[in-house]
């Protein structure tokens, strides 16, 4: 049976009317980088609980975790209104194969999300480990509009520290803003958009994908992949392709 562990609300920072972060402290387990928890709240007189995955790296205090409000998210909606000090239930043990130990080598590693599907990237970004196994990272990160792109003093901090090892791309969908690209992920791909805005070839010889975020933008990316000789990743038979939906 789960074990739940009551956190306590340090911070909630709203970014815009329906995309905030929640700052958790919790003693919760020990957890991998890509890994998700649960979150929970009594509505109702019922505990409402979710997955989230964790934004915060291994050894970090507080967690921390990234959120949209959806039109019909009943905990999503509760949460965005936490404070500092209240009280949240999480989940003592974490979850998840989204995590480096999953993927086989590589000389290239690209992490594709999609709002805030990027969270588990950002945990995986800030530990040695990726640094230690790629040779070149590259996040794409894609929203609907600019001031859903976020934490982008984290992403310049990474690009300070990792230099041309670090290649990062910007989508936003519903407006124009420099040095982004317009449109959808797969359509970049199929065009060769994104490998010449970030200067890296995607070749099955070289390159690992790691893709979260809207199923769509997952599925599509997927198969778009697999017509250019890039197959999926499983225990048994090692690819190219490593996903994770995010509702």
């Amino acid at each position: 049976m789960a074990e739940w562990i009551e956190g306590t609300v340090s911070e909630n920072i709203h970014w815009t009317e329906n995309l905030f972060t929640l700052k958790i402290d919790a003693d919760i387990a020990d957890y991998k980088a890509g890994q998700f928890t649960s979150l929970a709240l009594e509505i109702d007189g019922e505990r409402v609980a979710r997955p989230y995955s964790h934004l915060s790296s291994p050894g970090q205090h507080p967690l921390e975790y990234f959120f949209y409000t959806a039109t019909d998210g009943i905990l999503s909606n509760a949460l965005v209104k936490l404070e500092a000090g209240d009280k949240v239930w999480v989940k003592k043990q974490s979850n998840g194969f989204f995590v480096l130990e999953e993927i086989p080598p590589a000389r290239d590693l690209w992490m594709l999300g999609t709002g805030t599907g990027v969270a588990p990237f950002f945990s995986i970004l800030n530990t040695d480990e990726p640094w230690q196994r790629f040779e070149t990272i590259a996040l794409i990160y894609a929203v609907r509009t600019e001031a859903d792109l976020r934490y982008l003093e984290l992403i310049d901090a990474i690009g300070n520290r990792y230099g041309d090892r670090f290649r990062f791309q910007a989508f936003v969908s519903r407006e124009d803003v420099p040095n982004t690209l317009p449109g959808r992920i797969p359509a970049s791909i199929d065009n060769g958009a994104l490998e010449a805005a970030v200067n890296l070839e995607m070749s099955p010889e070289h390159s690992h994908f790691m893709l979260c975020g809207n199923p769509d933008m997952v599925k599509d990316v997927t198969e778009l992949l697999k017509t250019r000789g890039f197959n999926k990743n499983r225990r048994r038979t090692p690819g190219h392709i490593t996903t994770e939906n995010y509702w």
